[in-house]
């Protein structure tokens, strides 16, 4: 398979995880969340690719710590979510940086961290993309009922009996792991567009929350092949351009 077409495919599969993840990151209001994320991963990618390790790997075991980080921190008195997000984004954006700038020899460019590039995914990437995409389905599917319960009624929610922490588990393991695999081809920068765009689009035009999904789906792989086929129509960055088609599907 040529790079065009492994760039094309994992674009297809990105927006239709976005249909899952975006749809979460959306409804239950946690962009911030991923954008943190994705940004405070940086310096595990760092260290995995100085170490020679799969870069995948070290930013999902990194996501798995700081989201642990910004759970505690967020229940700490007269605090909350967003404040931990931000404080994590920073340390984890000043973290990588530091470590990418004392090690100038680093066998990735810091560049293909940050923004990605889809022309340059592994058939690896791809799998892991494809792997995600099913568990997240899989999973959202057997708890969709309790997420959209806790989602719409929170105060219900408790009242009829329901556990939050689990559901909370589920939403930000599949919201992490959305963002981790995204990387590869969009980078840490530009992941959350190609998760919440096409999400936060759909919210605006469909009749019902069961809608959102699917059309999030089908914009998300409509604006990646887009920004894709615009990429090399006009020779621009990949990842610049699809994030720009993902911001243009919004609007």
């Amino acid at each position: 398979m040529s790079y065009f077409a492994l760039a094309a495919l994992e674009l297809a599969l990105l927006g239709l995880l976005g249909g899952v993840v975006g749809t979460l990151i959306v409804l239950r209001r946690r962009s911030f969340f991923a954008v943190a994320l994705s940004h405070a991963t940086f310096p595990g990618g760092v260290v995995f690719a100085l170490a020679g390790y799969n870069l995948l790997i070290g930013r999902g075991l990194f996501a798995a710590l700081l989201g642990l980080i910004m759970a505690l921190l967020a229940r700490v008195p007269g605090q909350g979510g967003q404040v931990a997000s931000g404080v994590v984004l920073s340390f984890g954006f000043a973290l990588g940086t530091l470590l990418a700038s004392l090690n100038p020899s680093l066998g990735v460019p810091v560049e293909a961290l940050l923004v990605g590039s889809p022309l340059s995914v592994t058939q690896a990437d791809v799998a892991a993309t494809v792997a995600v995409l099913v568990l997240a389905v899989l999973v959202v599917g057997v708890f969709a009922r309790r997420i959209l319960f806790d989602t719409f009624d929170p105060e219900g929610f408790r009242a009829a009996g329901f556990r939050v922490w689990p559901v909370e588990l589920v939403v930000t393991a599949v919201i992490a792991a959305g963002v981790v695999v995204s990387m590869p081809a969009v980078g840490a920068i530009l992941g959350p567009a190609v998760l919440i765009a096409p999400a936060a689009a759909a919210r605006l035009i469909v009749p019902g929350v069961r809608w959102i999904p699917p059309i999030a789906a089908l914009l998300g792989v409509a604006g990646g092949l887009a920004g894709l086929w615009a990429s090399r129509a006009w020779d621009i960055a990949a990842g610049g351009s699809v994030g720009l088609a993902m911001a243009a599907l919004f609007v």
